[in-house]
């Protein structure tokens, strides 16, 4: 059965207490916490007290979002990357989510294996030194310094930095990438978000992802059985940017809809 998650990002209005009491509610294997929503990471609450809790409730926290242009490499982004690892360890989060730029530079595959390499080269022996994960996500976007798996891939098997070094296949950037192909082996996470039409996958942007429904025009539950039949056994985590969800009165009946959705599709 698939193992559900909750993405701080589609309920942003929640706190961190009631993102939890929602994951437990929902049966979810876990949540991920961000550091891009208005206020302090976890409230400014301690974060043992944060993990203590998620604990308490069987719940994982997956990850903490997120090193932001990681790629855009830096003593000073290795100092914020190092403080975030910090927090996460106090939580008892299992990995830190790895965001690369995406402002229109290093967008030739060389140019992206380049700055991508070298950022994860420094941060691979910084989250072993923490017992973290590097979930490292990329995005569909033209501008993105890193839009394709199959270069993420490639720069984890240079490194020999599998077991640490993952990817966070998200089917909307899947989706804007071209789609292309799976890599489940080192997949440690998926994104699911879907976008409804008419719109073309040139004109979406992360305000049109909504949950997964029947209407889905990126191939939500495609994706989600390719990555399942390759043996991907990891979290599907709901990721929605939308504020349409952000606004829903009851998110958890909505997320149970999806959750039902998916999980009969991907096992039809």
């Amino acid at each position: 059965m698939l193992a559900f998650a909750l993405n701080h990002m589609t309920v942003p209005r929640l706190g961190w207490r009631a993102v939890l009491d929602l994951a437990a509610q929902l049966g979810c294997a876990g949540v991920e916490f961000r550091n891009d929503l208005p206020g302090p990471l976890f409230g400014g609450v301690d974060p043992a007290t944060v993990g203590a809790v998620a604990r308490d409730l069987g719940l994982r926290i997956l990850a903490l979002a997120e090193v932001k242009a990681f790629n855009d490499w830096s003593e000073g982004k290795a100092a914020e990357a190092r403080a975030l690892m910090a927090v996460a360890q106090a939580a008892g989060a299992e990995a830190v989510a790895l965001i690369p730029r995406n402002d229109g530079v290093a967008t030739g595959r060389a140019d992206s294996a380049r700055v991508t390499e070298q950022a994860l080269a420094g941060l691979l022996p910084m989250l072993r030194d923490h017992g973290l994960k590097g979930m490292v996500e990329p995005l569909g976007f033209a501008a993105c310094s890193l839009r394709y798996k199959d270069v993420l891939a490639d720069v984890i098997g240079a490194l020999d930095g599998a077991g640490t070094l993952f990817m966070v296949h998200d089917t909307f950037h899947h989706a804007l990438a071209g789609f292309g192909g799976y890599w489940p082996g080192v997949t440690g996470m998926v994104h699911v978000s879907g976008v409804t039409g008419p719109l073309a996958l040139d004109a979406m942007g992360d305000g049109d992802r909504v949950l997964v429904d029947a209407d889905d025009l990126l191939g939500n539950v495609a994706q989600i059985r390719a990555l399942v039949a390759g043996g991907y056994a990891g979290p599907v985590s709901f990721e929605a940017f939308s504020p349409r969800v952000h606004a829903l009165a009851d998110p958890g009946a909505a997320l149970r809809a999806s959750m039902e959705f998916i999980r009969a599709g991907v096992s039809a």
